[in-house]
């Protein structure tokens, strides 16, 4: 069993102690709470037990990135790792990034190095819609073994990027008119093959096109779509609305010229990457203000860096810039934990302390948000997978 004693916690549930202790024992959380001041840590007696002293750190959630394509558009490889855009055929929703997620992608090791112990990643933004996400841990050679939740969202795309992409092979979509059009044609065709399947479909009548799309109405999945503008932002609602559907605001760029709709929307927002440069007219108006603005208006947010367009390892530092532009802090920490946890609809795995969860866990030796700050040690089920040299690792405490 592993203890983490005598650090600040910060729970994400409310609770903040000054010293506290967590217990972990087969990948869980197994007990946690305050310490007394001036009163030694009653260890569990007849057992071997290891200790990380966190005295002096403050220990909270492993980070959360709630989009973004590591592993598929990998570092230092050019196109030979390039994996995010099928930009062959627009409508691709059977593509899975199970199939295309390296683990070995150098981005996984600058994740835990910044405390980021889960990401959601998936295909890019060149196709209406671009298939598949998955929910994964941080740290191993396997994706398999790394998967939390696989399919856990179905991309799609509004705006410039599916129209740079086809217009310029002389094919739709090349107007944003053609985009929604092609989305409903898809949703219509799909929403029929669900209410034939629903109905008692024969196996030799099913079709591997339209299997992905059950999960999406079935609710067990949202669709997670890629805007930036505002007119874009209202498509996308328009047309979930329309087929009654989940869904998530991705980028959101111009959200916070439009927060009502999107706050009467009942839709979550995925902001950023706003460490980006304004690369394109849809992105102009990008500002680490929106996702302040949208979770002032009781919207829940996550903050993104959607790398490799900005580097996975700041997703603290666009947090903390997000509190320079008027974002609370304590909410600023809940956009990179508990609320990218609910968003992506693993909290009942990550995104908090609590017993039973995952050990998925950071010390930091100051709040993640200060550029400054330096991950001390990241823990992922309950194994070391990260340490700072100047930290100690655990010690055997007891073996009676």
């Amino acid at each position: 069993m592993l203890y983490i004693i005598g650090g600040k916690i910060l729970t994400m549930t409310g609770e903040v102690w000054e010293k506290g202790y967590i217990g972990i024992e087969e990948g869980k959380i197994r007990e946690l709470g305050p310490m007394k001041d001036g009163a030694p840590f009653p260890l569990p007696e007849g057992r071997q037990v290891e200790v990380i002293n966190a005295f002096g750190n403050l220990v909270m959630p492993g980070l959360i990135e709630a989009h973004c394509h590591m592993g598929i558009t990998e570092e230092k490889k050019g196109m030979e790792g390039d994996d995010c855009n099928e930009t062959v055929d627009p409508v691709t929703p059977y593509l899975r990034a199970i199939d295309a997620i390296n683990p070995m992608d150098a981005a996984f090791d600058d994740a835990l190095r910044a405390g980021i112990t889960s990401a959601m990643i998936g295909p890019g933004s060149a196709n209406v819609v671009g298939g598949t996400f998955a929910f994964v841990k941080t740290s191993g050679r396997s994706i398999d073994e790394l998967v939390v939740s696989q399919p856990a969202a179905m991309k799609i795309a509004f705006g410039e990027n599916p129209k740079v992409n086809y217009s310029g092979q002389g094919k739709s979509p090349a107007t944003r008119m053609a985009i929604a059009a092609m989305l409903r044609e898809e949703l219509f065709k799909a929403q029929r093959y669900y209410e034939k399947k629903c109905a008692g479909m024969k196996r030799e009548e099913e079709d591997f096109r339209y299997e992905c799309w059950i999960p999406v109405f079935e609710k067990r999945i949202p669709l997670k779509a890629h805007v930036h503008r505002a007119d874009d932002i209202q498509t996308a609602i328009r047309i979930a609305r329309e087929f009654d559907l989940d869904m998530t605001l991705d980028h959101c760029s111009e959200g916070h010229l439009i927060g009502e709709k999107i706050k009467d929307s009942g839709f979550p927002a995925i902001v950023g990457p706003d460490l980006s440069s304004r690369s394109k007219i849809e992105v102009q108006n990008v500002a680490f203000k929106t996702v302040g603005i949208l979770n002032g208006l009781g919207i829940k947010t996550a903050i993104t860096t959607d790398h490799p367009v900005s580097l996975i390892q700041s997703l603290p530092i666009c947090a903390g810039l997000a509190v320079k532009a008027g974002l609370e802090e304590k909410e600023a920490l809940k956009s990179i934990t508990i609320y990218p946890a609910q968003i992506c609809r693993v909290d009942h795995r990550v995104g908090s302390l609590e017993v039973g969860k995952d050990a998925d866990i950071v010390i930091f030796d100051k709040l993640p948000l200060r550029v400054e700050a330096r991950t001390m040690c990241t823990i992922i089920d309950g194994k070391i997978v990260y340490a700072d040299e100047t930290f100690p690792l655990p010690a055997c405490e007891k073996n009676v």
